[in-house]
Formats: C-alpha cells, sequence, structure tokens
C-alpha cells in the first residue's frame, strides 16, 4: 500500500455520556493509504469513536487531527475531506441507485458529469449496470453494501470510515467487499474500518483491540499473534477479553 505520513492522530481521547465513558483516554495514529481495523465486541465504544473522527461528534476532553483537521473546532472540514459508512445502511431504499449516486455527489459537491461519469464506473466495476433504474429496496444487503461503499468514495476522499460495513451478510459477498477495500486503499485512500469479525482483522495492517472503551492492544496481526503466544486473532481477542 501507498503510505506516507500520519493522517489520523488521537490524543488522550474521552468521551462521556453523564457518568458513562464511552471512549477513555484513546492514543493512536493512522498512517495515509493505511488499512486500519477498530476492532472490539458490540459496546466496546468503536461507533462512538468513528463519530467523532468524521466529525459528528465531539469529543468531552483531548484531541483528534483527522486529514489535517482538528475534529473539534473544524469539523465541516474533516467532513469534506472523508467518506463514511454506517452500519445501519446508509443509503435511501425508496430512490434508484442512479438516484442514490446523484443524491451524494450533490451532498459532496460534485459536478454532474463527473457524477455520471464515476457513477457509470463504478456500476461497471460491481457489474450491476442492469440494476442502475432499480429502486434499491428490490436489491439485495450484500449488492446494497458495496454499493453504500462506493458511495461513500464518490468524491476521492483521503479517508473513508467504514462503521461494521459486513455485518449480516455472508462470507463470499464479505471477501468481495474486501477486495472493494483493498483496491481502493492500494489507490491512495486510508480506510479505517471498524469489526466485531476477528477474521476480518487479517486483512487489516495495522489492528487496535477495544474494550470497555478502552484501547488494550495495537500492532499488524502478525505482531499480536507473537505478543499473545497464539494462531488466530480471535484468540487473540479473547485473551484481551478475559
Amino acid at each position: 500500500m501507498k503510505q506516507g505520513g500520519q493522517i489520523i492522530t488521537v490524543t488522550d481521547l474521552v468521551k462521556k455520556f453523564g457518568q458513562f465513558t464511552a471512549n477513555d483516554k484513546l492514543n493512536f495514529s493512522v498512517k495515509k493509504g493505511e488499512i486500519f481495523g477498530f476492532l472490539g465486541a458490540n459496546g466496546a465504544g468503536k461507533t462512538t469513536a468513528i463519530k467523532i473522527l468524521s466529525g459528528l461528534s465531539k469529543p468531552s476532553s483531548g484531541t483528534a487531527i483527522v486529514a489535517g483537521f482538528d475534529v473539534k473546532k473544524y469539523p465541516d472540514k474533516v467532513k469534506k475531506n472523508i467518506g463514511y459508512m454506517s452500519q445501519r445502511f446508509s443509503l435511501y431504499d425508496d430512490m434508484t441507485v442512479k438516484e442514490n449516486f446523484r443524491f451524494y455527489g450533490g451532498i459532496y459537491g460534485m459536478k454532474r458529469k463527473e457524477i455520471k461519469e464515476k457513477t457509470a464506473l463504478f456500476l461497471k466495476k460491481l457489474d450491476m449496470e442492469d440494476y442502475r433504474n432499480m429502486l434499491l429496496k428490490k436489491i439485495p444487503l450484500g449488492w446494497k453494501q458495496k454499493l453504500a461503499f462506493s458511495v461513500a468514495i464518490l468524491h476521492n476522499p483521503k479517508i473513508v470510515f467504514l462503521d461494521e460495513p459486513t455485518g449480516g451478510v455472508d462470507p463470499i459477498t464479505r471477501r468481495q467487499f474486501w477486495e472493494l477495500i483493498y483496491e481502493s486503499a492500494s489507490g491512495g485512500t486510508t480506510v479505517f474500518v471498524t469489526t466485531h469479525y476477528m477474521d476480518e482483522a487479517e486483512y487489516c495492517e495495522r489492528v487496535s483491540i477495544m474494550s470497555e472503551g478502552r484501547i488494550e492492544a495495537i500492532g499488524t496481526p502478525a505482531q499480536l499473534k507473537e505478543k499473545y503466544q497464539v494462531k488466530t486473532m480471535d484468540e487473540v481477542f479473547i485473551k484481551i477479553a478475559r
């Protein structure tokens, strides 16, 4: 992967909801062009962190610099430099495939001609050209997820945040989805992906593992397996969770 300096730097990041601490002093950085896995069980604090890094939520304390901008001071500038795919499916079911691309392209400030060209390019790549005028509600979940990823990177963002992107899809579709991620990263886009599927950790260049709002481990899958003297990332996770 093409890698350069840091594109995300997080220092002592805390997010509280009343007395509950969802993110407890997170410290990590992500390199340009890296596929960075943000792992943990449901409720570990992954989605809270991703919302802060995407400029959708403000931290209680600490700092996060994303694509050169402080998320607390410049959330709108952060949003212009990123793509975001939420775990609750983000496209509109009552619009056609083509209309979804046009709608989001407009939000990203793209010109109509560029939206049209990019839509044609992505639909060809996904082998979905015959579905451009189909309502989204009629399309299977796995295909919808691939469309949602394509829409998230429509405007060539520096970073794409994917929150549990493969939840509920079959293993073959999951593998195809990761091929899209690899292709995007090889073009220089930084991919920040949350997942609770530990086998997906093996597809990432580096991973951080969260438990109860804290980062308990960070490194390459090989480093973590060696550190905990186990053979799979599942076993790493079990040791940390204990």
